[in-house]
C-alpha cells in the first residue's frame, strides 16, 4: 500500500497467483468486462503467440473515498509457466494481498502444489510469508469433469484455512465474490 498524496489516493496491489492455465487472466478479463468503464482502467496484458500470459495482466480500479482518500486497487496476474519465474518475482513484490487461483482438476494437483510452494519462495525473497500477507484461495474450473472434492482441495492446498471460493471464471461464477473478499481483507490491513 502506498499513499498518492497528490491525487489523494490509497493504492493497493492485489496479485492473482497460481499455476499456468488455472484461470488467473480469465478472472481479470471477466472483472474488466463487467465493471463500469469509469471505475477501471484498460486491461493491459502481455501474451505469447500461444495467447498465454507472458509477464502479467494489470488492471486498475477505484472505489468511493475512505477518510477523504480514494482507494485504488491494482490487480495483477503472474505468468504461471515455470520459465517465467523472474517475472513472478517482480510482480509479487509489494503485494498487499494475494488470490491463489487453483485449478480444481485432480490431474492438476501437482501444479497447484508447485505453484503454492513457488509463491512461498517468492514471498521469502521480500522477507514475507503466507503467514504475514493476507490471501485467499479460489478453486477454479469447478464445472469441469474430474474435479477434486472441496475437502480434498482444502486438505492439500489450504493449510492455513484462509477463506476460499469455488469458481468458474469463464462464466463469472465466484469471480466477484473472490474479488470482494480480497478487497475486504486488504482494507482491513490498512
Amino acid at each position: 500500500m502506498f499513499i498518492d498524496w497528490k491525487n489523494r489516493e490509497i493504492v493497493f496491489k492485489i496479485v492473482y497467483y497460481g499455476p499456468g492455465l488455472g484461470g488467473k487472466t480469465t478472472n481479470l478479463e471477466y472483472i474488466h468486462s463487467k465493471l463500469n468503464p469509469s471505475l477501471c482502467s484498460e486491461l493491459i496484458s502481455f501474451k505469447t503467440k500461444e495467447d498465454r500470459t507472458l509477464y502479467f495482466d494489470f488492471m486498475q480500479m477505484g472505489l468511493p473515498a475512505i477518510d477523504g482518500k480514494k482507494p485504488r486497487f491494482h490487480l495483477y496476474t503472474i505468468p504461471g509457466q515455470v520459465q517465467y519465474g523472474y517475472g513472478r518475482k517482480l510482480v509479487i513484490s509489494g503485494a498487499d494481498a494475494i488470490v491463489f487461483v487453483a485449478d480444481s482438476q485432480k490431474a492438476r494437483m501437482d501444479e497447484n502444489l508447485a505453484s503454492l510452494a513457488d509463491l512461498q519462495e517468492k514471498l521469502s525473497i521480500y522477507k514475507k510469508s503466507l503467514q504475514k500477507v493476507p490471501w485467499i484461495m479460489q478453486y477454479n474450473k469447478r464445472d469441469l469433469p474430474h474435479c477434486a472434492t472441496i475437502p480434498s482441495l482444502q486438505s492439500k492446498l489450504n493449510f492455513m484455512n484462509v477463506p476460499y471460493f469455488e469458481a468458474v471464471a469463464m462464466n463469472g461464477q465466484g469471480v466477484f465474490e473472490t474479488l470482494k473478499k480480497v478487497i475486504q481483507i486488504t482494507l482491513s490491513q490498512k
